[in-house]
């Protein structure tokens, strides 16, 4: 449409004309004239604006979700970063939990047993091919550290030390095949030779064939010549089995190690040895067994009088003594004269009113009584 003058002017009809309609629009209120109008011109151009509107958005979301994915790209890179940190602090709180536990039972050992210990930790395993067990730990000559020195931790006797370099150690554990520790068993003091056998218990030879052992009875180092290599007393295990002797010199049993040797962390070299020999002093105390409560029930006897003189004798008696047929008294005495009292019942004579009492005997011990008292009694 070219611009000219007609056209200039039906432009400003048209906008005057829309200013009316918006005027008298809003001072009709709800009440306005252009009410219906305007319904069908939503009616009409509604569905097309739906529409347009469904095929814009996707357009206008994505151009938003490009601009904004740098932001939430940051935000989720912030927020995995944190995450991290807070798992690895729990984590390393925990291990330090466990790390301090395993130190305090270490070092309550070593105070029990007198041993001057060098703590340090296991940073490497040896190869398990074969049934060699051994780990690396992190203190070496420069911590004072030799070779064949006892290790142990809190729950007993690790191993000794075979290999010794500036600042690591290897350390061979108590259940390889190549270990053996002279063993001394509580309170009967027997004394054998211990051998590792791998994930499997310990088997101990006691030189005597026939001493008595049973299952839980418990193990401690015996010792040996200058505290090199295995300084007494420290716990070993607890007997899990006995094999018959059947008369050999030797009799063989089998020990489970108190030590865990496939979670070792925190284990201690002993240094220094105890000037006395501890016995069994480290070994820990055995569990009370918890008491059974026993209830006692006691059951007393109960008894009423009855007719026939059972039950209550008292109360027999009295009723025996009120209808004048009271027993004799078997423990009664002879009177004076040495007579008993009479057997059976002492009724009284006939033509008496039942009231008086048998004639007693007279001074001479008469049992009869005659001409001494009268049927009432009386003198």
């Amino acid at each position: 449409m070219r611009d000219t003058r007609e056209s200039r002017l039906l432009l400003v009809l048209l906008i005057a004309v829309a200013f009316a309609l918006i005027t008298v629009d809003i001072r009709g209120g709800a009440n306005s004239p252009v009410d219906g109008a305007r319904q069908a011109a939503a009616a009409v151009f509604g569905p097309v604006e739906n529409g347009v509107a469904a095929a814009v958005d996707p357009v206008g979301n994505a151009i938003g979700a490009v601009r904004d994915s740098g932001k939430r790209h940051d935000r989720i890179s912030a927020l995995q970063a944190e995450n991290e940190a807070l798992k690895q602090r729990l984590g390393s709180d925990a291990r330090n939990r466990s790390r301090l536990n395993q130190l305090d039972s270490m070092l309550k050992t070593a105070g029990e047993g007198q041993y001057g210990i060098k703590a340090a930790q296991v940073v490497a395993i040896g190869a398990a091919q074969g049934f060699s067990w051994t780990v690396t730990i992190d203190a070496g000559s420069n911590d004072g550290i030799k070779r064949d020195m006892t290790v142990l931790n809190g729950e007993g006797l690790v191993g000794r030390v075979t290999t010794v370099g500036p600042s690591t150690s290897t350390v061979l554990l108590a259940n390889d095949p190549d270990f053996t520790v002279g063993t001394r068993m509580e309170k009967s003091d027997e004394l054998g030779f211990a051998t590792g056998h791998g994930d499997r218990p310990l088997s101990v030879q006691l030189l005597n064939g026939k001493a008595k052992v049973n299952p839980g009875d418990r193990l401690v180092t015996f010792g040996s010549q200058a505290d090199k290599p295995f300084v007494p007393g420290v716990p070993v295990g607890e007997v899990v089995k006995v094999d018959p002797s059947g008369g050999d010199l030797t009799r063989t049993i089998y020990v489970r190690p108190y030590v865990g040797f496939t979670k070792l962390d925190i284990v201690g070299v002993v240094v220094q040895a105890p000037r006395t020999d501890p016995r069994d002093q480290v070994l820990p105390a055995k569990p009370q067994p918890t008491p059974t409560p026993t209830v006692t029930v006691t059951a007393s006897p109960t008894g009423s009088p009855t007719p026939n003189g059972q039950g209550n004798t008292d109360i027999a008696n009295q009723n025996a003594t009120a209808n004048g047929n009271a027993r004799p008294d078997p423990n009664a005495k002879p009177d004076a004269g040495g007579n008993n009292p009479p057997a059976g019942n002492a009724n009284p004579p006939a033509g008496t009113n039942g009231n008086a009492n048998p004639n007693p005997p007279n001074a001479n011990g008469d049992p009869n009584g005659q001409g001494n008292a009268n049927a009432d009694g009386e003198q």
